[in-house]
């Protein structure tokens, strides 16, 4: 039974070995040689590198855009635009503009005011030289559409700069 057994187990080995000893990969063989047929073993040189120029920084008159050092007559001009720190803040200079909506204007003679709504959902009666925003905004001009500010921030180089800015009313279609 045992020399039966391992007759069998012979022949199947020997029926698997040539099963896969047929040359079954000719198509691939064949695709490896002729993939290299066409290529070029050629390589276009590199761009020749042609050396930098040397510069030198010849502008004495101009001032060093880098350096902090500025001159005083520079600072003084700078400075008539900065606020007056010493004043006492008003209820809306404490939120920022952008969270400020204008919601209606009110007309008393010649006179002309604006409502405005902080965020808090106050609603504040504001006219000309009113101060609004966190940016020293002192209002210009009202009209029934909008509040007209003139506001002054800190730049770049530390000088103050003066922007036009604008509170439109807010209607419902807008929220």
């Amino acid at each position: 039974m045992k020399d039966r057994f391992s007759c069998q187990v012979f022949v199947m080995i020997a029926l698997f070995t040539a099963a896969c000893s047929q040359n079954g990969y000719e198509d691939l063989e064949s695709f490896v040689r002729e993939s290299g047929a066409g290529l070029k073993g050629k390589v276009d040189p590199l761009p020749e590198i042609k050396p930098l120029e040397h510069f030198v920084y010849q502008a004495f008159e101009i001032p060093d855009p880098f350096s902090s050092h500025r001159n005083r007559q520079e600072k003084s001009d700078r400075n008539e635009l900065q606020p007056d720190l010493k004043r006492p803040k008003e209820a809306l200079e404490s939120f920022p503009l952008e969270n400020l909506i204008m919601v209606g204007s009110l007309r008393r003679g010649k006179y002309i005011f604006a409502l405005v709504k902080a965020p808090d959902n106050t609603v504040h009666r504001v006219r000309a030289g009113n101060y609004l925003g966190q940016n020293f905004g002192l209002i210009t001009e009202i009209s029934e559409e909008e509040v007209k500010l003139r506001e002054i921030t800190r730049g770049s180089a530390d000088e103050w700069v003066e922007r036009a800015s604008v509170l439109m009313l807010q209607t419902q279609e807008r929220k």
